[in-house]
Protein backbone atom coordinates (compact mmCIF):
# COMPACT_ATOMS: atom_id res chain seq x y z
CA UNK A 1 0.00 0.00 0.00
CA UNK A 2 1.33 3.32 -1.03
CA UNK A 3 2.51 5.90 1.73
CA UNK A 4 -0.28 9.06 1.32
CA UNK A 5 0.93 10.87 4.38
CA UNK A 6 -0.24 13.14 5.86
CA UNK A 7 -3.01 13.42 2.24
CA UNK A 8 -4.63 10.53 4.39
CA UNK A 9 -6.04 12.48 7.03
CA UNK A 10 -7.80 15.10 4.82
CA UNK A 11 -10.72 13.22 3.52
CA UNK A 12 -12.41 12.36 6.58
CA UNK A 13 -11.49 15.37 8.09
CA UNK A 14 -12.95 17.63 5.53
CA UNK A 15 -16.11 15.46 5.16
CA UNK A 16 -16.87 16.28 8.76
CA UNK A 17 -16.28 19.86 9.19
CA UNK A 18 -18.36 19.97 5.52
CA UNK A 19 -21.43 17.89 7.55
CA UNK A 20 -21.33 19.51 10.37
CA UNK A 21 -20.87 23.35 9.21
CA UNK A 22 -23.30 22.68 6.02
CA UNK A 23 -25.64 20.07 7.37
CA UNK A 24 -25.85 18.05 3.95
CA UNK A 25 -24.37 14.74 5.46
CA UNK A 26 -24.93 12.91 2.60
CA UNK A 27 -23.08 15.51 -0.17
CA UNK A 28 -20.39 15.88 2.20
CA UNK A 29 -19.58 12.10 2.69
CA UNK A 30 -20.06 12.23 -1.20
CA UNK A 31 -17.07 14.59 -1.31
CA UNK A 32 -15.32 12.67 1.21
CA UNK A 33 -15.24 9.34 -0.72
CA UNK A 34 -14.18 11.18 -3.93
CA UNK A 35 -11.56 13.33 -2.62
CA UNK A 36 -10.04 10.15 -1.52
CA UNK A 37 -10.17 8.00 -5.10
CA UNK A 38 -8.95 11.27 -6.00
CA UNK A 39 -5.90 11.17 -4.06
CA UNK A 40 -5.28 7.28 -4.28
CA UNK A 41 -5.56 7.77 -8.23
CA UNK A 42 -2.79 10.38 -8.77
CA UNK A 43 -5.48 13.73 -8.89
CA UNK A 44 -6.68 12.14 -11.91
CA UNK A 45 -10.28 13.32 -12.36
CA UNK A 46 -11.90 10.90 -14.35
CA UNK A 47 -10.28 8.30 -13.04
CA UNK A 48 -11.03 9.37 -9.42
CA UNK A 49 -14.36 9.46 -10.32
CA UNK A 50 -14.60 6.18 -11.90
CA UNK A 51 -13.02 4.67 -8.88
CA UNK A 52 -15.89 6.15 -6.61
CA UNK A 53 -18.73 4.81 -8.12
CA UNK A 54 -16.60 1.65 -7.65
CA UNK A 55 -16.16 1.93 -3.97
CA UNK A 56 -19.91 2.66 -3.76
CA UNK A 57 -20.61 -0.90 -5.35
CA UNK A 58 -17.83 -2.76 -3.16
CA UNK A 59 -19.28 -1.66 -0.27
CA UNK A 60 -21.57 -4.47 -1.18
CA UNK A 61 -18.59 -7.08 -1.16
CA UNK A 62 -18.64 -6.71 2.89
CA UNK A 63 -21.75 -9.19 3.83
CA UNK A 64 -21.25 -7.53 7.19
CA UNK A 65 -21.68 -4.06 5.68
CA UNK A 66 -24.80 -5.52 2.89
CA UNK A 67 -26.48 -7.18 6.13
CA UNK A 68 -26.61 -4.10 8.13
CA UNK A 69 -27.55 -1.72 5.18
CA UNK A 70 -30.78 -4.37 4.97
CA UNK A 71 -31.33 -4.20 9.00
CA UNK A 72 -31.30 -0.22 8.52
CA UNK A 73 -34.15 -1.03 5.59
CA UNK A 74 -36.22 -3.30 7.45
CA UNK A 75 -36.68 -1.56 10.51
CA UNK A 76 -38.93 0.85 8.52
CA UNK A 77 -41.04 -1.88 8.28
CA UNK A 78 -41.49 -2.72 11.58
CA UNK A 79 -41.71 0.60 12.76
CA UNK A 80 -44.98 1.27 10.50
CA UNK A 81 -46.51 -2.16 11.77
CA UNK A 82 -46.38 -0.80 15.65
CA UNK A 83 -47.71 2.24 14.26
CA UNK A 84 -50.38 0.93 12.48
CA UNK A 85 -51.60 -1.88 14.89
CA UNK A 86 -51.84 1.10 17.38
CA UNK A 87 -49.07 -0.79 19.67
CA UNK A 88 -47.26 2.73 20.29
CA UNK A 89 -50.59 4.29 21.21
CA UNK A 90 -51.40 1.29 23.76
CA UNK A 91 -47.70 1.64 25.22
CA UNK A 92 -47.77 5.62 25.41
CA UNK A 93 -51.47 5.28 27.54
CA UNK A 94 -49.63 2.75 29.58
CA UNK A 95 -46.36 5.28 30.52
CA UNK A 96 -49.16 8.07 31.07
CA UNK A 97 -50.29 6.28 34.14
CA UNK A 98 -46.43 6.24 34.89
CA UNK A 99 -45.90 9.70 34.50
CA UNK A 100 -49.20 10.56 36.28
CA UNK A 101 -48.52 9.34 38.99
CA UNK A 102 -45.12 11.04 39.57
CA UNK A 103 -46.45 14.36 38.76
CA UNK A 104 -48.51 13.91 41.68
CA UNK A 105 -45.56 13.35 43.61
CA UNK A 106 -43.98 15.99 42.33
CA UNK A 107 -44.20 18.38 39.54
CA UNK A 108 -41.23 17.80 37.16
CA UNK A 109 -40.35 14.31 38.70
CA UNK A 110 -41.87 12.52 35.10
CA UNK A 111 -39.86 13.93 32.73
CA UNK A 112 -36.48 12.76 35.03
CA UNK A 113 -37.98 8.92 35.64
CA UNK A 114 -38.96 8.79 31.73
CA UNK A 115 -35.14 9.75 30.64
CA UNK A 116 -34.06 7.23 33.72
CA UNK A 117 -36.25 4.50 32.09
CA UNK A 118 -34.94 5.65 28.76
CA UNK A 119 -30.95 5.32 30.02
CA UNK A 120 -31.86 1.93 31.97
CA UNK A 121 -33.36 0.21 29.11
CA UNK A 122 -30.15 1.08 26.85
CA UNK A 123 -27.71 0.09 29.74
CA UNK A 124 -29.51 -3.66 29.83
CA UNK A 125 -29.84 -3.74 26.22
CA UNK A 126 -26.05 -4.38 26.10
CA UNK A 127 -25.63 -7.51 23.86
CA UNK A 128 -26.06 -4.86 20.87
CA UNK A 129 -25.22 -1.30 19.99
CA UNK A 130 -27.75 -1.45 17.21
CA UNK A 131 -30.77 -3.27 18.67
CA UNK A 132 -30.15 -1.15 22.11
CA UNK A 133 -30.17 2.90 20.35
CA UNK A 134 -33.03 1.76 17.65
CA UNK A 135 -35.36 0.31 21.36
CA UNK A 136 -34.54 3.56 23.29
CA UNK A 137 -35.64 5.11 20.36
CA UNK A 138 -38.49 3.63 19.27
CA UNK A 139 -39.83 2.84 22.59
CA UNK A 140 -39.83 6.61 24.37
CA UNK A 141 -40.16 8.60 21.47
CA UNK A 142 -43.79 9.26 21.72
CA UNK A 143 -42.85 9.22 25.41
CA UNK A 144 -40.47 12.02 25.35
CA UNK A 145 -42.80 14.04 22.66
CA UNK A 146 -45.36 14.06 24.69
CA UNK A 147 -43.59 15.20 27.97
CA UNK A 148 -42.07 18.39 25.64
CA UNK A 149 -38.60 16.42 25.54
CA UNK A 150 -36.26 17.47 22.84
CA UNK A 151 -35.56 14.80 20.04
CA UNK A 152 -31.71 15.77 20.08
CA UNK A 153 -32.16 14.87 24.20
CA UNK A 154 -33.98 11.06 23.48
CA UNK A 155 -30.75 10.60 20.42
CA UNK A 156 -28.63 11.42 22.71
CA UNK A 157 -29.84 9.11 25.77
CA UNK A 158 -29.94 6.26 22.83
CA UNK A 159 -26.52 6.74 21.97
CA UNK A 160 -24.64 7.24 25.40
CA UNK A 161 -26.56 4.29 26.66
CA UNK A 162 -25.24 1.77 24.09
CA UNK A 163 -22.19 1.58 23.04
CA UNK A 164 -19.98 2.69 26.31
CA UNK A 165 -22.39 -0.49 28.07
CA UNK A 166 -21.46 -2.52 25.72
CA UNK A 167 -17.88 -2.33 25.95
CA UNK A 168 -18.11 -2.28 30.02
CA UNK A 169 -20.27 -5.48 30.08
CA UNK A 170 -18.36 -7.69 27.03
CA UNK A 171 -20.82 -10.53 27.33
CA UNK A 172 -21.31 -10.03 23.67
CA UNK A 173 -19.91 -9.51 20.23
CA UNK A 174 -17.67 -7.02 21.09
CA UNK A 175 -16.42 -8.92 23.76
CA UNK A 176 -15.20 -11.71 21.40
CA UNK A 177 -13.96 -9.13 18.69
CA UNK A 178 -11.47 -7.82 21.25
CA UNK A 179 -10.64 -11.03 22.82
CA UNK A 180 -9.83 -12.13 18.79
CA UNK A 181 -7.72 -9.38 18.46
CA UNK A 182 -5.84 -9.76 22.01
CA UNK A 183 -5.03 -13.64 20.70
CA UNK A 184 -3.33 -11.89 17.53
CA UNK A 185 -1.17 -10.14 19.77
CA UNK A 186 -0.55 -13.63 21.68
CA UNK A 187 -2.17 -12.29 24.79
CA UNK A 188 -2.34 -14.92 27.43
CA UNK A 189 -5.71 -15.77 29.12
CA UNK A 190 -7.13 -12.56 26.92
CA UNK A 191 -10.51 -12.82 28.33
CA UNK A 192 -9.03 -12.03 31.83
CA UNK A 193 -7.09 -9.50 30.58
CA UNK A 194 -9.96 -7.74 28.61
CA UNK A 195 -11.88 -7.72 31.98
CA UNK A 196 -9.17 -6.60 33.93
CA UNK A 197 -8.97 -3.30 30.88
CA UNK A 198 -12.54 -3.02 32.24
CA UNK A 199 -11.73 -1.02 35.53
CA UNK A 200 -9.17 1.88 33.32
CA UNK A 201 -11.68 2.05 30.68
CA UNK A 202 -12.71 5.33 31.80
CA UNK A 203 -14.52 7.27 29.00
CA UNK A 204 -17.42 5.11 28.87
CA UNK A 205 -18.04 4.76 32.58
CA UNK A 206 -17.77 8.54 32.92
CA UNK A 207 -20.20 8.65 29.24
CA UNK A 208 -22.67 7.28 31.56
CA UNK A 209 -22.00 8.88 34.87
CA UNK A 210 -22.79 12.22 32.78
CA UNK A 211 -25.69 11.36 31.35
CA UNK A 212 -26.76 10.39 34.90
CA UNK A 213 -25.99 13.60 36.47
CA UNK A 214 -27.27 15.20 33.22
CA UNK A 215 -30.94 14.09 33.40
CA UNK A 216 -31.01 14.07 37.62
CA UNK A 217 -29.62 17.61 37.72
CA UNK A 218 -31.40 18.80 34.36
CA UNK A 219 -28.71 20.61 34.04
CA UNK A 220 -27.97 21.27 29.93
CA UNK A 221 -24.19 22.76 28.50
CA UNK A 222 -24.45 24.29 25.35
CA UNK A 223 -26.49 23.00 22.37
CA UNK A 224 -28.35 21.31 24.20
CA UNK A 225 -29.16 23.58 26.74
CA UNK A 226 -30.36 25.67 23.33
CA UNK A 227 -32.83 22.90 22.63
CA UNK A 228 -34.35 22.18 25.78
CA UNK A 229 -34.91 26.27 26.08
CA UNK A 230 -36.56 26.15 22.14
CA UNK A 231 -38.67 23.45 23.27
CA UNK A 232 -39.96 24.38 26.49
CA UNK A 233 -40.95 27.98 24.97
CA UNK A 234 -41.89 27.03 21.37
CA UNK A 235 -42.88 23.34 21.74
CA UNK A 236 -40.55 22.64 19.01
CA UNK A 237 -39.11 19.35 19.32
CA UNK A 238 -36.59 20.13 16.48
CA UNK A 239 -34.97 23.24 15.27
CA UNK A 240 -36.81 24.76 12.56
CA UNK A 241 -35.28 23.80 9.13
CA UNK A 242 -34.17 20.64 11.03
CA UNK A 243 -34.48 16.90 8.63
CA UNK A 244 -34.99 14.13 10.63
CA UNK A 245 -33.32 10.77 9.73
CA UNK A 246 -36.90 9.29 9.21
CA UNK A 247 -39.81 11.00 7.74
CA UNK A 248 -43.30 11.94 9.25
CA UNK A 249 -44.55 9.11 7.36
CA UNK A 250 -42.64 6.50 10.22
CA UNK A 251 -43.13 8.24 13.21
CA UNK A 252 -47.10 10.03 12.33
CA UNK A 253 -48.42 7.11 10.25
CA UNK A 254 -52.16 6.66 10.94
CA UNK A 255 -53.14 4.26 12.89
CA UNK A 256 -56.14 1.55 11.81
CA UNK A 257 -59.21 2.79 12.98
CA UNK A 258 -61.53 0.53 14.65
CA UNK A 259 -58.83 -1.16 17.02
CA UNK A 260 -58.29 -1.19 20.47
CA UNK A 261 -54.96 0.23 21.11
CA UNK A 262 -52.93 -2.45 23.46
CA UNK A 263 -49.73 -1.82 24.63
CA UNK A 264 -48.45 -5.27 23.89
CA UNK A 265 -48.46 -4.84 19.79
CA UNK A 266 -46.18 -2.62 20.42
CA UNK A 267 -44.00 -4.52 23.55
CA UNK A 268 -43.83 -8.17 21.81
CA UNK A 269 -42.21 -7.69 18.19
CA UNK A 270 -39.50 -5.34 19.94
CA UNK A 271 -39.32 -7.60 22.54
CA UNK A 272 -38.39 -10.77 19.93
CA UNK A 273 -35.93 -8.47 18.84
CA UNK A 274 -34.02 -8.39 21.84
CA UNK A 275 -34.52 -12.03 23.05
CA UNK A 276 -33.56 -13.08 19.22
CA UNK A 277 -30.34 -10.81 19.44
CA UNK A 278 -28.66 -13.47 22.24
CA UNK A 279 -30.09 -16.26 20.68
CA UNK A 280 -28.93 -15.42 16.97
CA UNK A 281 -25.47 -14.67 18.32
CA UNK A 282 -25.64 -18.13 19.44
CA UNK A 283 -26.82 -19.82 16.62
CA UNK A 284 -24.23 -18.07 14.08
CA UNK A 285 -21.74 -19.08 16.66
CA UNK A 286 -22.39 -22.41 17.64
CA UNK A 287 -20.20 -24.29 15.01
CA UNK A 288 -16.97 -21.87 15.67
CA UNK A 289 -16.76 -23.18 19.17
CA UNK A 290 -13.90 -25.60 19.08
CA UNK A 291 -14.08 -26.58 23.03
CA UNK A 292 -16.38 -26.98 25.36
CA UNK A 293 -17.57 -27.94 29.32
CA UNK A 294 -21.01 -28.58 29.19
CA UNK A 295 -24.13 -26.85 27.39
CA UNK A 296 -23.71 -23.54 29.08
CA UNK A 297 -20.36 -23.18 28.48
CA UNK A 298 -20.61 -23.73 24.42
CA UNK A 299 -23.84 -21.33 24.75
CA UNK A 300 -21.12 -18.71 26.15
CA UNK A 301 -18.58 -19.21 24.14
CA UNK A 302 -20.78 -19.38 20.76
CA UNK A 303 -22.46 -15.97 21.95
CA UNK A 304 -19.01 -14.76 21.77
CA UNK A 305 -18.11 -16.06 18.45
CA UNK A 306 -21.68 -14.64 16.85
CA UNK A 307 -21.78 -12.84 14.24
CA UNK A 308 -23.23 -9.45 14.93
CA UNK A 309 -24.14 -8.48 11.41
CA UNK A 310 -25.92 -11.58 11.05
CA UNK A 311 -27.72 -11.28 14.45
CA UNK A 312 -29.32 -7.87 14.39
CA UNK A 313 -30.98 -8.94 10.78
CA UNK A 314 -32.18 -12.09 11.72
CA UNK A 315 -33.64 -10.27 14.98
CA UNK A 316 -35.14 -7.55 13.23
CA UNK A 317 -36.72 -10.23 10.57
CA UNK A 318 -37.98 -12.83 13.30
CA UNK A 319 -39.51 -9.40 14.96
CA UNK A 320 -41.16 -8.92 11.79
CA UNK A 321 -42.69 -12.23 11.15
CA UNK A 322 -44.18 -12.20 14.94
CA UNK A 323 -45.73 -9.05 14.40
CA UNK A 324 -47.69 -10.27 11.61
CA UNK A 325 -48.36 -13.06 13.22
CA UNK A 326 -49.49 -11.31 16.43
CA UNK A 327 -51.91 -8.86 14.26
CA UNK A 328 -52.82 -11.51 11.89
CA UNK A 329 -54.39 -13.21 14.54
CA UNK A 330 -56.07 -10.51 15.91
CA UNK A 331 -58.03 -9.83 12.88
CA UNK A 332 -55.96 -5.76 12.44
CA UNK A 333 -53.88 -6.70 9.11
CA UNK A 334 -54.70 -9.10 6.39
CA UNK A 335 -51.22 -9.98 4.40
CA UNK A 336 -51.71 -7.13 1.51
CA UNK A 337 -51.58 -4.72 4.24
CA UNK A 338 -48.98 -6.55 5.34
CA UNK A 339 -47.23 -6.45 2.37
CA UNK A 340 -47.76 -3.03 1.44
CA UNK A 341 -46.99 -1.60 5.03
CA UNK A 342 -43.40 -3.67 4.68
CA UNK A 343 -42.56 -2.35 1.21
CA UNK A 344 -43.90 1.32 2.61
CA UNK A 345 -41.35 1.11 5.44
CA UNK A 346 -38.57 -0.16 3.41
CA UNK A 347 -39.11 3.23 1.17
CA UNK A 348 -39.40 5.66 3.80
CA UNK A 349 -35.65 4.23 5.36
CA UNK A 350 -34.17 4.41 1.78
CA UNK A 351 -32.54 7.45 3.18
CA UNK A 352 -31.01 5.57 6.20
CA UNK A 353 -29.48 3.26 4.03
CA UNK A 354 -28.10 5.13 2.10
CA UNK A 355 -26.63 6.79 4.73
CA UNK A 356 -25.67 3.92 5.88
CA UNK A 357 -23.43 2.83 2.60
CA UNK A 358 -21.60 6.55 2.41
CA UNK A 359 -20.74 6.18 5.66
CA UNK A 360 -19.17 2.26 5.18
CA UNK A 361 -17.83 3.62 1.49
CA UNK A 362 -15.96 6.60 3.13
CA UNK A 363 -14.37 3.76 5.81
CA UNK A 364 -13.11 1.49 3.05
CA UNK A 365 -11.74 4.43 1.41
CA UNK A 366 -9.75 5.76 4.52
CA UNK A 367 -8.71 2.36 4.57
CA UNK A 368 -6.98 2.21 1.09
CA UNK A 369 -5.56 5.84 1.83
CA UNK A 370 -3.90 4.18 5.42
CA UNK A 371 -5.58 6.76 7.44
CA UNK A 372 -5.53 5.26 11.13
CA UNK A 373 -2.42 3.39 10.31
CA UNK A 374 -0.48 7.00 8.94
CA UNK A 375 -2.50 8.29 12.64
CA UNK A 376 -0.69 5.41 15.06
CA UNK A 377 3.06 5.38 12.98
CA UNK A 378 2.99 8.89 13.09
CA UNK A 379 3.65 8.64 17.66
CA UNK A 380 6.26 5.75 17.15
CA UNK A 381 9.36 7.31 17.19
CA UNK A 382 9.00 10.28 19.58
CA UNK A 383 6.66 8.89 22.27
CA UNK A 384 7.71 8.97 26.04
CA UNK A 385 5.84 5.90 27.60
CA UNK A 386 4.60 8.32 30.57
CA UNK A 387 2.35 9.76 28.11
CA UNK A 388 1.53 6.33 25.94
CA UNK A 389 -2.13 5.39 27.46
CA UNK A 390 -3.07 9.28 26.71
CA UNK A 391 -1.57 9.83 23.55
CA UNK A 392 -3.22 6.03 22.94
CA UNK A 393 -6.42 7.65 23.61
CA UNK A 394 -6.35 10.53 21.46
CA UNK A 395 -4.64 8.90 18.49
CA UNK A 396 -7.71 5.79 18.90
CA UNK A 397 -10.24 8.65 19.58
CA UNK A 398 -9.05 10.76 16.39
CA UNK A 399 -9.25 7.13 14.11
CA UNK A 400 -12.54 6.48 15.29
CA UNK A 401 -13.26 9.71 14.32
CA UNK A 402 -12.53 9.82 10.82
CA UNK A 403 -13.93 6.34 10.14
CA UNK A 404 -16.96 6.28 11.86
CA UNK A 405 -16.10 3.02 13.40
CA UNK A 406 -15.06 1.77 17.04
CA UNK A 407 -14.24 -1.76 15.54
CA UNK A 408 -11.89 -0.44 13.02
CA UNK A 409 -10.34 1.60 15.55
CA UNK A 410 -9.76 -1.56 17.90
CA UNK A 411 -8.20 -3.32 15.21
CA UNK A 412 -5.99 -0.55 14.16
CA UNK A 413 -4.81 0.18 17.45
CA UNK A 414 -4.48 -3.51 19.88
CA UNK A 415 -2.16 -4.14 16.66
CA UNK A 416 -0.11 -1.04 17.69
CA UNK A 417 -0.35 -0.32 21.45
CA UNK A 418 0.09 -3.45 22.69
CA UNK A 419 3.86 -4.08 21.04
CA UNK A 420 4.49 -0.22 22.03
CA UNK A 421 3.28 -0.99 25.58
CA UNK A 422 5.61 -3.96 25.81
CA UNK A 423 8.70 -2.11 24.38
CA UNK A 424 7.96 0.52 26.87
CA UNK A 425 7.35 -1.31 29.87
CA UNK A 426 3.86 0.50 30.31
CA UNK A 427 1.31 -1.27 32.39
CA UNK A 428 -0.86 -3.41 29.51
CA UNK A 429 -4.53 -3.13 30.75
CA UNK A 430 -4.07 0.46 31.20
CA UNK A 431 -2.81 0.78 27.42
CA UNK A 432 -5.48 -1.58 26.21
CA UNK A 433 -8.24 0.34 28.13
CA UNK A 434 -7.07 3.56 26.74
CA UNK A 435 -7.23 2.51 23.08
CA UNK A 436 -10.62 1.00 24.04
CA UNK A 437 -12.35 3.68 25.36
CA UNK A 438 -10.49 5.90 22.61
CA UNK A 439 -12.39 4.12 20.08
CA UNK A 440 -16.12 4.91 22.02
CA UNK A 441 -14.99 8.54 22.49
CA UNK A 442 -14.09 9.17 18.83
CA UNK A 443 -17.39 7.24 17.61
CA UNK A 444 -19.15 9.44 19.69
CA UNK A 445 -18.12 12.18 18.23
CA UNK A 446 -18.38 11.41 14.95
CA UNK A 447 -20.79 12.16 12.62
CA UNK A 448 -20.37 9.47 10.67
CA UNK A 449 -20.35 6.50 12.91
CA UNK A 450 -23.04 3.58 12.43
CA UNK A 451 -24.59 3.66 16.10
CA UNK A 452 -25.01 7.86 15.78
CA UNK A 453 -26.48 7.52 12.66
CA UNK A 454 -28.96 4.81 14.46
CA UNK A 455 -29.64 6.71 17.60
CA UNK A 456 -30.91 9.54 15.14
CA UNK A 457 -32.90 7.80 12.94
CA UNK A 458 -34.49 5.81 16.40
CA UNK A 459 -35.04 8.78 18.29
CA UNK A 460 -36.47 11.05 14.64
CA UNK A 461 -33.76 13.28 15.17
CA UNK A 462 -31.89 15.69 12.99
CA UNK A 463 -28.55 13.62 12.96
CA UNK A 464 -26.08 16.61 12.70
CA UNK A 465 -28.55 18.44 15.57
CA UNK A 466 -27.94 15.18 17.68
CA UNK A 467 -24.06 15.22 17.06
CA UNK A 468 -23.87 19.13 17.81
CA UNK A 469 -25.53 18.49 21.27
CA UNK A 470 -23.95 15.42 22.33
CA UNK A 471 -20.13 16.88 21.67
CA UNK A 472 -20.59 19.00 24.53
CA UNK A 473 -20.78 15.86 26.99
CA UNK A 474 -18.31 13.65 25.06
CA UNK A 475 -15.74 16.58 24.90
CA UNK A 476 -15.59 16.83 28.61
CA UNK A 477 -15.54 12.96 29.52
CA UNK A 478 -13.00 12.87 26.66
CA UNK A 479 -10.75 15.59 28.44
CA UNK A 480 -10.90 14.23 31.83
CA UNK A 481 -10.09 10.62 30.65
CA UNK A 482 -6.76 11.88 28.92
CA UNK A 483 -5.76 13.46 32.34
CA UNK A 484 -6.70 10.63 34.47
CA UNK A 485 -4.36 8.87 31.93
CA UNK A 486 -1.86 11.22 32.05
CA UNK A 487 -1.73 10.98 35.90
CA UNK A 488 -2.00 7.00 35.69
CA UNK A 489 1.28 7.04 32.86
CA UNK A 490 3.15 8.40 35.29
CA UNK A 491 2.29 7.33 38.03
CA UNK A 492 2.31 3.22 37.56
CA UNK A 493 5.17 3.69 34.66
Amino acid sequence: MDDYGFLSVLPPVIAIILALRTKQVYIALVFGIWFSWLIINDWNFLKGTLATIEGLVNVFKSEGNTRTIIFSALVGALLLFIQYSRGVEGFVNQLNKLIQYFENKHSGYSRIMIQLLAMITGVVLFVETSISSLTVGTLYRPVFDKLKIPREKLAYIADSSSSPTSILIPFNAWGAFIMGLLLTQNIENPFRVMLSSIAFNFYPILALVILFIVIVTKRDIGPMRKAEKRTKETGMLMDEGSKPMISDVITSYEPKKGIKAKSYNMVVPLLTMVIMMPVNLAYTGWSKVESSIGFWDHVTKAIGNGSGSSSVLYAVITSIIVAMLLYRSQGIMKLKEMVDLTLKGISELMPLALLMLLAFAIGDACNALGTGQFVANWSKEWLSPQFLPALVFVISSFIAFSTGTSWGTFAIMLAISIPMANVHGAELTLVIAATLGGGIFGDHCSPISDTSIISSMASASDHIDHVRTQLPYALIGGLITTVLYLILGFSLI
